[in-house]
Formats: structure tokens, C-alpha cells, sequence
């Protein structure tokens, strides 16, 4: 590859290279502060996404989902964030609440190499609630 082109590519990354950079990534798996269960939160193209990992108490079935068809799946495997997205100190997509089965607007931030805060929203983010996640890996 010519230098010229070389250059142009790095600088071009520049942004997504200092975003990921940044500070610790919410990548790995996380214990739920109930302790039921465990998300494990990975890279999804140039976002994350969360799926359940593990039900370590209570339901395991997704019951409460809004569409009948899926009320009798397992939890292990369901997606729960989706297309979270930089956005100023963390990311921002959506997030999906088995225990309810609605699905919220939400953040998730970093509050230390063990700690990640997730919020859902609802009413355009008026009304929220926030759980510190503690890191399992």
C-alpha cells in the first residue's frame, strides 16, 4: 500500500481508534445486581451487543415478551442491547427488559474497569432508572 493511502486510511479511523481507546470497554460478562443472571456483552459490527449469558435464579423462559410465539424460549441467548453506539461518555441504543418485556431506550457507562452503569428510559428519557453491573470477566 502506498504511503499516501496508508495515511489517509489511519487518519480516516482516527475517530473509531480513539473512541476505542478512550478508557475500559463494556466488553465481557456481566453479574445483573439481583445476582439472577449474567450478560455478556460483545462487539456487533462498529456497536455492542448484550445477550443473556446465564439465568442463575428465578424465570428462565422468556414469559413476559410481547410476542406470544416467543413467551416459551429459553432467556439464554436473548438479545438485550442492541446497537449501542458511541455517544459521549459511553453508548446509547436499546434495551430490551425480560423481566417486563419492554423494550427502553438506554446508556451504558463505564464507572471503572469492573463497573458498568446501564439506564433505560422511557417518555424521551423523563422518566429513568439505572443498575451498576459488576464485572464477571
Amino acid at each position: 500500500m502506498r504511503p499516501v493511502r496508508l495515511a489517509a486510511l489511519i487518519l480516516a479511523c482516527a475517530p473509531v481508534l480513539a473512541h476505542a481507546q478512550a478508557g475500559p470497554q463494556p466488553t465481557g460478562t456481566w453479574l445483573t445486581p439481583s445476582g439472577d443472571s449474567q450478560i455478556r456483552i460483545s462487539r456487533c459490527g462498529a456497536a455492542y451487543c448484550g445477550t443473556v449469558a446465564k439465568v442463575l435464579a428465578g424465570e428462565t423462559k422468556d414469559v413476559h415478551n410481547p410476542d406470544a410465539a416467543l413467551r416459551g424460549r429459553s432467556l439464554v441467548g436473548v438479545a438485550l442491547t442492541r446497537d449501542m453506539h458511541p455517544a459521549g461518555e459511553g453508548w446509547e441504543g436499546s434495551l430490551y427488559n425480560f423481566r417486563d418485556g419492554r423494550t427502553y431506550s438506554g446508556k451504558l457507562a463505564m464507572k471503572g474497569p469492573n463497573v458498568l452503569e446501564l439506564s433505560g428510559c422511557v417518555l424521551g428519557g423523563l422518566i429513568c432508572k439505572k443498575q451498576m453491573w459488576t464485572r464477571v470477566d
